[in-house]
């Protein structure tokens, strides 16, 4: 059976560090290095690392080693964050959140994990992604927190 392709963008790799999400973005990290998701990172994910603490950056490198794929943005990338833009799902501000749902889209990624309630792991917003990308060709893409995504063995 093939592994699913699990795409983390900054919130899950900052969640491991933080009170209120650390069980689960760290469960989903322990997922990836037992092997049973291929963790997904991209060019827009390192570049908002650059900013993180250094634990942080830490474990950016300790997902990116656990056999991840590395996804760069394009032109097609851009433009689907556009059209995020200009059907309002997305305002300008926050552009980035719409190159991480068009990276995982375009690429055909399985699911995509966020803590981001607001902007991403929303019904109404995923939703409104879906719509646009079965409308230009592409499959929808789901959409989670880690919580819903993380495997939890009970003891």
């Amino acid at each position: 059976m093939k592994k699913q392709t699990v795409y983390v963008d900054t919130s899950v790799i900052g969640g491991c560090f933080d009170d209120e999400f650390k069980e689960w973005s760290n469960n989903l990290v322990t997922d990836f290095q037992k092997g049973l998701f291929i963790p997904v990172l991209s060019e827009i994910t390192a570049a908002e690392i650059n900013e993180a603490p250094f634990e942080v950056k830490t474990m950016y490198r300790d997902i990116l080693s656990c056999n991840s794929l590395y996804l760069e943005i394009d032109n097609s990338t851009i433009s689907l964050a556009e059209y995020y833009q200009k059907r309002n799902v997305l305002t300008e501000k926050f552009f980035n959140d719409g190159l991480h749902i068009a990276l995982a889209t375009i690429n055909r990624i399985d699911m995509l994990v966020s803590w981001n309630f607001k902007h991403i792991v929303h019904f109404d917003k995923i939703r409104l992604f879906n719509s646009i990308n079965i409308e230009i060709g592409y499959k929808p893409i789901e959409i989670y927190s880690p919580r819903e995504v993380a495997i939890i063995e009970n003891d």
